[in-house]
């Protein structure tokens, strides 16, 4: 046989889909219909068998019990999440082409914020939502922050940064590939810059209008709360004339939002010194009265507690705790965790003032949340509406087929 000719057909055999040799994940009877409904995750109690020996990180094929193609993703048995699917077609190659490819189109659905000067920094890959599992990446200014947080991310992760510069030509692409969520894959923690120049220790950003200074190299998340963008907005409107108190403030995004629509004064209570010095940083760089602010450093709860015995009256308060529940199993505890800490700000607000709460813990749903500030207004003897529910950004999209991505959930409540 010539070379060429046989080169040719090795080559084929290389392709995933029709003419592949590909490893073979047969799913349980009955376990195939939530895939098929293009939920993007398959459990390890789906599975019936395997066919061949996949590495960890590594496409396979999906079929149902019947031997029937239904899907193409990644592999991963040191998970409880054993497969992320990827591809309903099986007639396409998960390729570099094809990484290239997810990442223009939802960089290509977040082109409304392009030439927005007034915006900078925004989330161009949502994971799932973006039909990418394990793979968050956002922008920042004239920098790309990167997280890689399955196998399956982690064995293309030089594929996609190439893809990403050549898309975006970014001054850099960083690394923060230091989410807990990396040990539940058996991926050691990784940070650092993968693409152009290292990025400044702290880096300037714009967000409708306003200028915050970041550190996406050691800051909470990727360096900025970037699904809070629209909900800082929104509460901004309820404070005009009034004292705000600021829970778990980070770098003051909720206060420069609320002194600039025109806050008499804000607390901000944060554990860390400093996120509160970045926070008053923030306040400086947007001509903001400092005189106005007062900063508490500690624990949000205890804080609560030493302000209700103290008296103190608030007009607006925000909670925008951490998560408290990392799965269902601590569900119970975080909702009164919820409760106890939406009781004592209820117990500081004037009648009539603002509640604006949140949860980002995925295994509380919103009926959830509301329960649990329901009990709290039993508790402290206060009537309570909600204005407004809110929800991440638009940036973070919620996919209909995967209700556990809609992680951040919040309401606006009037105390009477």
């Amino acid at each position: 046989m010539p070379l060429g000719i046989y080169k040719y057909i090795i080559g084929l055999w290389a392709i995933p889909g029709k003419y592949s040799t590909m490893n073979e994940i047969i799913l349980k009877k009955g376990r195939e219909k939530p895939a098929r409904q293009f939920h993007p995750w398959l459990f390890s109690g789906a599975i019936d068998k395997i066919s061949g020996s996949p590495e960890p990180g590594e496409i396979v094929r999906v079929i149902g019990c019947d031997e029937d193609f239904v899907a193409l993703g990644y592999y991963n048995p040191f998970s409880q999440i054993q497969i992320r699917l990827l591809e309903w077609n099986d007639n396409i190659s998960i390729d570099k082409a094809w990484w290239e490819h997810r990442l223009a189109t939802a960089i290509e659905s977040r082109s409304r914020f392009k030439n927005d000067e007034d915006t900078n920094a925004y989330r161009l890959v949502f994971g799932e939502a973006d039909f990418l599992p394990g793979l968050i990446v956002d922008k920042y200014a004239d920098f790309i922050v990167m997280q890689s947080l399955t196998r399956g991310i982690e064995a293309v992760k030089d594929i996609i940064a190439g893809s990403l510069n050549r898309l975006l030509k970014p001054t850099g692409i960083y690394e923060r590939s230091d989410a807990s969520i990396r040990s539940m894959e058996r991926l050691k923690a990784a940070k650092g810059r993968l693409v152009g120049e290292e990025p400044p220790d702290l880096l300037d950003i714009n967000e409708n209008g306003l200028k915050f200074r970041i550190d996406i190299k050691n800051g909470q998340k990727t360096g900025f709360y970037l699904d809070q963008r629209d909900n800082r907005m929104i509460a901004s409107r309820y404070v005009l004339g009034g004292r705000m108190l600021d829970c778990f403030s980070y770098c003051g995004g909720f206060a420069v939002y609320a002194l600039r629509g025109g806050a008499d004064s804000v607390m901000l209570v944060d554990s860390s010194q400093e996120s509160l010095a970045l926070a008053k940083t923030n306040l400086i760089l947007n001509g903001l009265d400092t005189e106005q602010v007062e900063y508490r450093i500690g624990d949000a709860f205890r804080t609560l507690r030493d302000l209700r015995e103290a008296g103190s009256q608030f007009d607006l308060v925000v909670l925008d705790p951490p998560k408290f529940a990392s799965s269902k199993s601590h569900l119970q505890k975080a909702l009164a965790g919820y409760k106890d800490i939406n009781l004592t700000a209820m117990q500081i607000l004037r009648p009539g003032g603002i509640l604006v709460t949140f949860s980002c813990s995925g295994a509380v749903t919103l009926d959830s949340l509301k329960m649990a500030v329901f009990w709290a207004s039993v508790d402290a003897h206060r009537q309570v509406q909600i204005l407004q529910t809110m929800h991440h950004a638009e940036d973070h999209p919620r996919l209909l087929s995967f209700p556990e991505g809609e992680y951040l959930k919040g309401m606006i409540c009037r105390v009477e």
